[in-house]
């Protein structure tokens, strides 16, 4: 899905194009039980609950893809019968409305997800009526196309308020507030079917995760049935670690500067595209050899990447360099600067040591103080 794409269901979750059908959910306490499980027609909800509930599945849907949303596709082998993606047809086909197909998926996710605290697991059936649309991309409220029926599960925290004093207005005073259990916003979630193309796809899912980082593996796997895609972080540790080993004594400053700098027009050139750039092993390769890393050193690249990221691994661009910043770290000393002005700094050799050289361009401060550059001193009348 693109970032169109996930806006425009985004926008469904408001009182003005909300199509919600029913909303469903199950409490967990924090030793696996069952505590309460509730089944409703979502419109029949008090307003301020519809407004709550909207808060939390347009959440589930929020962030970076790549990072904490990630579009996953379902392998041929584990779509038959018996597989997690047979349950969630199960699901999708009869609108939740089988209580025992509920009840089957809420143990399943008992059994696999790891968290040691309450949760709710909320679950929401939508029919939308896809607009057609123009050339010029002008919806057509008259012109259905087709009606895309998806489910969304979140997963949520449920955890105590805190402590703290609060006023009873009958009373009149000041007392120890009564903690209750909290919703929180979701930890993970996913949408299935797929929206893409505008479209329904029963062969991919969305899946969103708070912590881009933990992206909750054995969940992926048993729930979803889907290859757990590699993590922002590991992403990144990857890339570096190709980087390193393919360069061998060759990593040098000025071509990572080169690197990181190809990296920033790329991604800058693809800002306005639907999907965030998308690299795999032979794009990477291509940035390298455009860097000025030369064929020589590239003879390992192949292997280094099959290695570390798996051959067929796709990475997004924004997971491996920070475009706001550029920066050098020494174990005493960290140098950032804006990434288009990474060419301010150098190195060089100075009385027989290894230097970062700092390129001076207007007025210097230290600790907030006006010093004369030149000198070394403050600037006397």
């Amino acid at each position: 899905m693109t970032k169109k794409e996930i806006t425009e269901i985004k926008r469904r979750f408001t009182p003005s194009g909300c199509s919600i059908t029913r909303i469903c959910g199950c409490y967990v306490d924090g030793e696996k039980n069952k505590k309460t499980e509730f089944r409703e027609a979502f419109l029949s909800l008090p307003e301020e609950d519809m407004f709550k509930y909207f808060d939390i599945l347009r959440k589930n849907l929020s962030g970076t893809l790549g990072k904490n949303l990630m579009n996953l596709e379902f392998p041929l082998a584990a779509e038959g019968d018996g597989t997690p993606h047979d349950l969630l047809m199960k699901l999708h086909a009869t609108r939740l409305e089988d209580d025992a197909l509920l009840d089957t998926f809420y143990d399943h996710i008992i059994e696999h997800y790891d968290y040691a605290g309450n949760y709710l697991i909320l679950l929401i059936h939508d029919a939308y009526d896809i607009p057609g649309r123009t050339s010029d991309g002008l919806d057509m409220e008259d012109a259905s196309e087709e009606v895309y029926s998806y489910i969304l599960c979140t997963i949520c925290p449920v955890d105590l308020s805190k402590l703290g004093l609060s006023y009873n207005e009958t009373q009149n005073t000041f007392s120890n507030r009564v903690r209750d259990w909290v919703v929180a916003m979701p930890d993970l979630g996913f949408l299935f079917p797929a929206f893409n193309d505008r479209s329904t796809d029963i062969h991919a899912a969305l899946y969103y995760s708070k912590d881009g980082n933990d992206l909750h593996d054995v969940f992926i796997e048993q729930i979803l049935g889907c290859t757990v895609p590699l993590p922002a972080g590991t992403q990144k540790e990857s890339f570096q670690s190709i980087v390193t080993e393919t360069l061998g004594d060759a990593c040098s400053y000025e071509t990572i500067r080169t690197i990181h700098e190809n990296l920033n027009e790329m991604i800058e050139e693809a800002k306005d595209a639907p999907e965030p750039l998308m690299l795999d092993k032979y794009q990477v390769k291509s940035l390298l050899s455009r860097s000025g890393v030369e064929d020589a050193q590239l003879e390992t690249f192949d292997q280094n990447f099959d290695e570390t990221a798996g051959a067929h691994t796709t990475i997004y661009a924004s997971n491996l360099v920070n475009t706001r910043t550029f920066e050098v770290q020494t174990p005493d000393v960290v140098i950032r600067v804006s990434p288009d002005r990474a060419d301010l700094i150098e190195t060089r050799e100075i009385d027989g040591r290894r230097c970062l050289v700092i390129a001076i361009e207007g007025g210097v401060e230290v600790n907030g103080i006006l010093v004369n550059a030149d000198s070394g001193t403050d600037t006397q009348e």
